[in-house]
């Protein structure tokens, strides 16, 4: 499958990605088909040299079936080559990560509860059943003749 999506280059800590089309298959900084643009991050958002794109060259990929990964989409729809993805939803990202496994295990906590209640319910049958087979052992047994 075709993917339109960045390639990273630049040095340790200072980034610059390549918009480029490639084999799903292939590595995100290896081989690719084609080169239709750049985005630098570091640039504020209000700069032009921040995001450069070949239009046509995308228009003709996204044709032939490429599909953009989300940040591309992103990217296409800030500079109208496509429709604005709709945003995600993660409620969980502004927590922070401790927090969020805290939260997780008071969850846990709350799915355990009923089954607690469960649990001495299950005890006290597995304390009759020895009390049973007790009472078959106490029976007189028949002795055949």
């Amino acid at each position: 499958m075709l993917k339109l999506r960045l390639s990273r280059g630049g040095t340790k800590k200072r980034p610059v990605y390549k918009v480029v089309v490639a084999d799903s298959r292939f590595a995100r900084d290896g081989r690719f088909i084609e080169k239709v643009g750049f985005f630098n991050p570091l640039l504020p958002k209000e700069k032009k040299e921040r995001i450069g794109l070949e239009a046509e060259r995308i228009k003709y990929w996204l044709g032939q079936g490429a599909q953009p990964t989300t940040r591309v989409a992103r990217i296409l729809g800030e500079n109208e080559l496509m429709p604005m993805p709709a945003n995600g939803n993660n409620p969980q990202k502004a927590i922070p990560k401790k927090d969020r496994k805290k939260e997780g295990s008071e969850e846990a906590k709350k799915e355990e509860a009923p089954k607690a209640e469960a649990a001495p319910a299950a005890e006290a049958k597995k304390e009759e059943a020895p009390k049973a087979e007790a009472k078959k052992e106490e029976a007189p047994k028949k002795e055949k003749k």
